[in-house]
């Protein structure tokens, strides 16, 4: 009898989501598991061998080598469009100039 392990891989667009339960071998890596899970037929283009991917909001950065334990929610991030710093300075940039605008 092979020991399996149950989890959960969970993927969200703004839009909608899904979560799937699965009971996998153990030893099964997350990736693996991620590639494994189907996901894709309920996101068509998601590129699963490529995705970040992490255990409970944490990334892992080694997903061909993680060994999943019962009970873990893996997560699919999407890959980020703009990187959060630039925007944040190009946000800060617009704020001074808009202010230096209104007091001349």
């Amino acid at each position: 009898m092979v020991e399996t392990v149950q989890v959960e891989i969970v993927f969200a667009l703004p839009d909608r989501q899904r979560l799937l339960s699965l009971e996998l071998p153990s030893g099964t890596t997350l990736r693996k598991a991620v590639l494994d899970s189907g996901m894709e037929r309920y996101f068509p283009g998601l590129e699963l061998a490529e995705a970040p991917l992490g255990v409970y909001g944490k990334q892992v950065l080694q997903p061909d080598e993680h060994v999943l334990q019962g009970g873990e929610r893996i997560e699919i991030y999407r890959t980020l469009i703009a990187d959060p710093k630039e925007v944040r300075k190009q946000r800060a940039a617009a704020t001074r100039l808009a202010k230096a605008h209104r007091e001349t």
